[in-house]
């Protein structure tokens, strides 16, 4: 058994990666935000940290002294509208967090960092490789991006995997993202919805997939030092995932073009090349996108 730490236990991927955690057996450290009431499921342990603030995580990595660390606490929403929390949230708590596990006098033998696939940016069609440049094009994609440098600068002190995942989506997900967005509307039984470009194409996988490829790149040893696209492998369109849940739940919704929603000169395709991760856990484990639609429809 091993302390496992997690930040940003109470968000939407932190409850599914503690659940695959415990249930290998090990002794899951949840951190949340300070006065969030949030006691996330599937933690034995939950602790209160702003991880803006140096001498909480400083404290919280000492009490805990982890083997092993999953980091997934960011401002994760594009459109969020604080762009300051944004920073100092992704790249001083990811410094906070690096600069606290390197103190110690047993560091943990594996440090997952969660990026993201929005490091790539928007501007090139096609498969998203880890060897092509970062491109990043929104705020949140700068923050990623100079996340995964400050995460270079422990390198040589951390065993860390960066991970950069792309869209994902489960039950639990805010309806702030595209396909809960979708299945909340079939579920509350509204006859029309309003999106952008039905032809764009991106990649999606299930949250469930995610938390478990993410469990066995921690006891994986050649992730060390290694970043790693977390992907389906292939891009589905929207109109795709409209027909798919109109097949599950027999209402097939009208949509309304948004242009608010159609950014100019939008990549038509992006997925992510999944061949590296394939090549360190193994290519199993997928869940196809009709069994997460129809998880999410009848949950």
């Amino acid at each position: 058994m091993k302390r496992i730490l997690v930040t940003g236990a109470a968000g939407f991927t932190g409850p599914y990666v503690g659940e695959v955690l415990s249930r290998s057996g090990h002794e899951v450290h949840g951190v949340v935000q300070p006065d969030s009431g949030a006691l996330p499921a599937r933690f034995a342990h939950v602790h209160d940290a702003d991880l803006t603030d140096a001498d909480a995580v400083a404290r919280v990595v000492s009490d805990v002294e982890p083997h092993q660390v999953v980091h997934l606490a960011a401002v994760a929403y594009v459109a969020h509208s604080d762009v300051g929390e944004m920073y100092r949230t992704n790249i001083l708590g990811t410094r906070h967090l690096l600069e606290a596990l390197a103190a110690q006098a047993r560091g943990p033998d594996r440090v997952l960092i969660a990026s993201s696939a929005n490091v790539y940016g928007n501007r090139h069609d096609g498969i998203m490789r880890e060897s092509m440049p970062p491109d990043p094009v929104n705020d949140y994609s700068v923050s990623k991006v100079a996340a995964e440098m400050v995460a270079g600068l422990y390198r040589s002190r951390l065993p860390i995997c960066i991970v950069r995942p792309f869209n994902y989506t489960g039950v639990g997900q805010s309806t702030s993202f595209l396909i809960p967005k979708i299945v909340e509307h079939v579920r509350s039984g509204a006859n029309s919805i309003r999106l952008g470009n039905l032809e764009v194409a991106r990649d999606y996988s299930d949250v469930r997939f995610v938390a478990n490829a993410y469990g066995r790149l921690l006891d994986c040893a050649d992730a060390a030092g290694r970043t790693v696209n977390v992907s389906s492998g292939r891009a589905y369109r929207l109109a795709e995932i409209l027909e798919i849940v109109a097949g599950i739940s027999g209402r097939e919704l009208k949509v309304e073009v948004d242009p608010a929603l159609v950014r100019d000169n939008e990549v038509r395709s992006l997925w992510g090349d999944s061949s590296l991760l394939d090549q360190l856990i193994g290519a199993t484990g997928r869940i196809p996108l009709e069994e997460t639609l129809r998880w999410m429809l009848e949950a």
